[in-house]
């Protein structure tokens, strides 16, 4: 007894001292932010990318009735850009209906629907829809002056366009209109919900498959009647899908040829926000959307090769008692292993359900992975790792992970300056804490923050991260009027890109903010 009181009292010494030394490090609410951006009414900011001084970015789904030329989607840049430039204010009047931006004039590249081309989903059956959803940008160089720039639309199904561009030596850039395509992602049985992503340190965009279908067993139950419903993506293929066919990440073969798209199975099947691979080309951290849902890491047993490799999950350990504030409270990370595999072997195991139709649904069971078979993996008497890759969420936390996280979205590093460690960390933007994170129950038990938070990882030498350190938290919250988080501060983060001087820009998602704002960061500067 005296023994186990004393390994008690050590334990609970230690977690006081790592809970004081988080809230020592600070979170900003409103500090070293500056408002760099916002962009039309209804729109969210998405698409961040920089190419040297050059800033692309997004309006992805602006308000229908907006009379400016911003009534479309948009996909835009602004070059040269003052990153140095004083706040912003507030837009007012006719300024709410336009992109405004401190940092230099916005260039209009491409509006949904340009050329026939842009934004244009085509299936099985001709034209599915005109998306007005452009998340991911990926500027992709052939030359000083000239190279492709990769833009996902977020749709069921997804789809993603490439067009040439040239700048000229002022900033101005043209587009190509006969260079206009969208990828033909046929071949890998299309995409779904294609969301934020990032370049590779080997040069090609990797698009992520935002898969919110919670419950596969419903996948072929004739009487679903949830958002996304497999029908309509049918219509698309031609067939009946398989819903292990989609949820990945996929890269863009060849990306300045002729683009080829292939899914990374081995990575997971979830939610993919986005993945982003550290300088030493194996390491990858993945970030999945939605509620209650897992931390991922990914390491490859090859550099530049994402075929095969170790799949991990995010155990947590919550520094704080329960209900303490998320802005003060950080999250120790360990890491479950979970299995082996490469994309071969995953294949070998989505084949199998190529053939299950609404025929094959029976009330109480499934055509799928079932939650027994699950469990069965867990406890290791499973015949094969199928679970880890086709269910990975539940996978994962049938094995010990956190399943709490409540709308996590995207995770970034500068690739130059994680390589060389002058800004060794990687932040991760949780658009909102609640749900799974403030119920009171399971591992993470934070309070409320309906405006968000940005959370920082510092890299050690092999790019692991142990801790989740709150960096800058939304709010205050009122409720009240067009901006229920206070405008001074962020809100519903989503977007993020590091630069390489240790600058964080965040773009919003937010229905919490009149116009959603483009923000930079700079408290990690040194």
């Amino acid at each position: 007894m005296a023994n186990s009181a004393s390994r008690l009292a050590m334990c609970c010494a230690a977690l006081a001292a790592l809970t004081a030394t988080a809230a020592a490090q600070g979170t900003d609410q409103g500090l070293h932010l500056t408002r760099l951006a916002t962009t039309p009414l209804g729109s969210e900011v998405t698409g961040l990318f920089l190419h040297g001084e050059d800033l692309f970015f997004n309006v992805q789904h602006p308000a229908d009735n907006l009379t400016s030329e911003f009534n479309r989607a948009t996909v835009g840049v602004v070059s040269n850009a003052n990153f140095s430039a004083s706040e912003m204010p507030l837009p007012k009047g006719h300024e709410k209906q336009i992109v405004k931006a401190a940092l230099g004039d916005y260039q209009v590249l491409l509006q949904e629907g340009d050329f026939g081309e842009i934004g244009v989903i085509r299936g099985a059956g001709g034209v599915v829809r005109v998306s007005n959803d452009p998340d991911f940008n990926a500027y992709i160089p052939v030359s000083d002056s000239q190279g492709y720039l990769f833009t996902n639309w977020e749709d069921t199904p997804g789809g993603m366009s490439r067009v040439l561009l040239t700048r000229a030596a002022d900033g101005a850039w043209t587009v190509d209109a006969d260079s206009a395509m969208m990828i033909d992602f046929a071949d890998v049985g299309g995409t779904w919900v294609n969301c934020f992503g990032t370049v590779s340190p080997w040069g090609t965009p990797l698009t992520s498959e935002e898969l919110y279908f919670d419950n596969t067993a419903d996948w072929n139950n004739p009487d679903y009647n949830g958002w996304g419903k497999p029908d309509d993506y049918a219509d698309y293929l031609g067939r009946f899908p398989n819903p292990y066919r989609i949820g990945y990440i996929v890269e863009i073969k060849d990306p300045t040829g002729d683009p080829r798209p292939v899914k990374l199975t081995a990575m997971g099947r979830f939610s993919h926000e986005n993945a982003v691979v550290m300088p030493d080309g194996k390491t990858v951290y993945l970030s999945d959307d939605g509620s209650r849902v897992v931390f991922f890491k990914f390491v490859a047993d090859m550099p530049g090769d994402l075929s095969a490799g170790t799949l991990h999950a995010a155990k947590i350990t919550q520094l704080g008692k329960p209900g303490s504030s998320a802005s003060e409270t950080s999250l120790q990370i360990d890491w479950i292993e979970l299995a082996h595999t490469t994309s071969e072997e995953v294949e070998s195991w989505v084949a199998e359900y190529d053939s299950v139709t609404p025929a094959d649904y029976r009330e109480g069971q499934t055509s799928y992975v079932s939650n027994e078979e699950i469990a069965a993996w867990a406890k290791g008497k499973a015949k094969d790792n199928r679970a880890a890759y086709l269910e990975t969420r539940k996978a994962a936390v049938a094995k010990g992970a956190t399943g709490e996280f409540r709308k996590m979205e995207g995770v970034n590093i500068s690739l130059n300056s994680a390589a060389d460690g002058t800004v060794p960390y990687m932040y991760m933007a949780m658009s909102e804490i609640g749900k799974g994170m403030s119920d009171g129950e399971g591992d993470i038990q934070l309070s409320p923050n309906k405006c968000g938070v940005v959370y920082r990882m510092e890299l050690d030498g092999d790019f692991n991260v142990g801790m989740m350190v709150p960096a800058v938290a939304g709010g205050p919250y009122s409720g009240d009027g067009a901006n229920p988080c206070h405008t001074d501060n962020i809100s519903n983060p989503d977007n993020l890109l590091v630069m390489d001087d240790g600058t964080l820009l965040i773009g919003e998602d937010t229905g919490n903010h009149e116009n959603n704002v483009l923000w930079a960061w700079t408290g990690d500067r040194s």
